[in-house]
């Protein structure tokens, strides 16, 4: 590329302009076009130019001059600081994001700081990092956010104040959020999902947050619970943040009437959980609240007259698949039961009698694998007591075995600890593998539909697990309380704009593996100022997401302007 000025004469006098010569690939060959028109000779002078030819001839001569430069920096650069790799699989997260346009109230939110920096975005952009590489704040925002294909305009101390205000204010930016996402798709609570997980820390010394407690992962480190609440469709409505050694029970209470109020859920809900939060107290606040539940029961603490119905082969129905398999069977009963109740006024336990529905089943698959699992605990507590193991070795087979003091006739005494099989435990263990019970106040709903509705838990602990594993949660390293809940917040709004990317948009086609294999994959590398290239792999997922945004997500060539239609698309 060269530049030249061309003078054109003409009746009204000489034309001066600034053309550039070019390789055109079409005709193979060398082309020219306009880069900059001047005007005529005859106006520059009376404009103050006394020669003009002279004086647009110096330009060019530095035009060519900065040209000649920059190629031969071109043939001498050597490797860049920057990769020319940039991450642009979020792109429909920040479709969604910017769609709900909660930005304008959280600059509103920060109009109370003197922050130099926008919350909203740096924000956004540690969503964004999270989901496409989880690791560390510094190790994002030293290597993962640069690769963003947006800059971002804030430091790392930045990052860390960001996130200790978000923490303060993580139940306002939530609320703003729920009523954003509740005016374009309109939450379902006519059913809400709640569960309860844990996040250990690698620390030795408790504070008033990380306190040591029962882990689900069963470690022994201060523990932070956390508590989230899903809609009918799956969508996360709230999350809410707890001591690690608080039970998990009455915060269900507190986190659903918080959410409920702080969100505006009105009407009639039925409460969906597991049987680790199916307990008295809880079904009595959601019948006072005018709420529904469906817990799950565990067979095992039922009571022998329960057990036997259970256990009574009358009244079940076989549910099959297409192919005529028995999937399980299934069988109902209304009748009123008793709870134990922990009264607040006096400190002590009373008795509470509720009418409700049980719905058993018994899955043949399920019965399978725990007769497994029972088995190999079996054996391990024969093994543990053939090699005279201490008590505490055993563990969960404990439960298959009787610890009792004898003498060397067998006789019962406070010396030597016998060990023998309880015979009874086994059986029992046995003859209760495969069944489930749930229970449920709607008594009208038939047994099919409330079964259906409790298998729909799982989709909250494939949230906890995206938090997890996908999202790495655990944030090790940061110790202040309201950092720890900022970094929470992160990993919520990142679950929370994945489900909307899989149910509303991509309506439930591909699950949440296929999603994020996508958003971490599709990756372009730049080959020249407005070029880039697409390092992706082609897939069902993005067929389908080309087909319905109309973007070139499956060309292998892009243009930058083709990329920023991308960022830009509104679903």
């Amino acid at each position: 590329m060269a530049y030249f000025l061309k003078k054109t004469n003409n009746k009204k006098g000489t034309y001066l302009q600034i053309y550039e010569s070019y390789y055109d690939p079409e005709r193979k060959g060398g082309a020219h076009r306009s880069f900059k028109p001047i005007g005529y000779v005859h106006e520059l002078v009376s404009g103050g130019i006394d020669d003009p030819i002279s004086h647009y001839q110096s330009e060019v001569d530095e035009l060519n001059r900065q040209h000649n430069e920059k190629k031969a920096a071109d043939k001498s650069k050597t490797i860049s600081d920057e990769s020319p790799e940039k991450f642009l699989g979020y792109f429909p997260l920040k479709n969604l994001n910017d769609s709900l346009r909660t930005k304008q109230y959280i600059d509103l939110m920060q109009t109370a700081t003197d922050y130099r920096f926008n919350v909203f975005d740096m924000m956004s952009a540690l969503v964004y990092s999270h989901i496409v590489h989880p690791c560390s704040k510094s190790k994002t925002y030293d290597e993962v956010i640069p690769k963003l294909f947006e800059s971002a305009d804030f430091s790392l101390d930045q990052i860390y104040t960001g996130l200790e205000y978000l923490g303060m204010e993580y139940e306002k930016v939530i609320e703003i959020y729920n009523h954003q996402v509740n005016l374009k798709y309109k939450f379902d609570t006519s059913h809400t999902y709640f569960d309860c997980t844990n996040f250990y820390f690698e620390i030795d010394r408790e504070d008033d947050f990380r306190r040591k407690g029962p882990s689900k992962e069963n470690r022994h480190e201060p523990l932070v619970g956390l508590g989230l609440l899903l809609d009918a469709n799956q969508i996360p409505i709230g999350m809410k943040l707890y001591p690690g050694n608080e039970s998990e029970k009455p915060v269900m209470r507190d986190v659903i009437d918080s959410l409920k109020t702080r969100n505006n859920i009105s009407g009639r809900t039925i409460q969906v959980a597991d049987k680790g939060l199916n307990c008295g107290n809880n079904i009595m606040h959601a019948l006072k609240e005018g709420d529904g539940y469906i817990f799950s029961r565990s067979v095992k603490t039922l009571s022998e007259k329960e057990k036997v119905w259970v256990l009574l082969p009358n009244d079940y129905r076989e549910i099959k698949n297409s192919s005529g398999d028995v999937l399980y069977k299934i069988k109902e009963c209304i009748d009123d039961f008793e709870y134990e109740i922990d009264d607040e006024k006096s400190g002590r336990k009373r008795k509470a009698v509720f009418t409700e529905k049980r719905v058993v089943t018994f899955n043949p698959t399920l019965a399978k694998k725990q007769l497994y699992e029972i088995n190999k605990l079996i054996e391990k507590a024969q093994n543990l007591r053939t090699s005279q193991a201490k008590k505490s070795e055993y563990g969960e087979c404990a439960r298959f075995v009787n610890f009792v003091s004898a003498d060397k006739k067998g006789k019962e005494t406070d010396g030597k600890v016998k060990v023998t099989l309880n015979d009874e435990a086994i059986e029992n263990a046995r003859k209760l593998a495969g069944y489930n019970m749930l229970v449920t106040s709607e008594l009208k709903m038939s047994d099919q539909e409330i079964y259906k509705a409790y298998h729909n838990l799982w989709r909250i602990e494939e949230s906890f697990r995206i938090m997890k594993s996908e999202l790495d949660a655990r944030p090790v390293y940061l110790q202040r309380e309201e950092t720890i809940t900022g970094h929470f917040l992160i990993c919520y709004l990142a679950v929370l704009l994945t489900r909307l990317l899989q149910f509303k948009v991509l309506e439930n086609r591909f699950c949440s593996e296929e999603i994020f294999s996508f958003i971490r994959d599709f990756r372009v590398a730049k080959i020249s100022d407005r070029k880039y290239m697409n390092l992706t792999r082609n897939s069902s997922l993005i067929k389908e997401l080309s087909k319905k945004t109309s973007l070139p997500l499956t060309s292998y060539f892009l243009s930058s302007g083709q990329i920023k239609k991308m960022l830009s698309h509104r679903f």
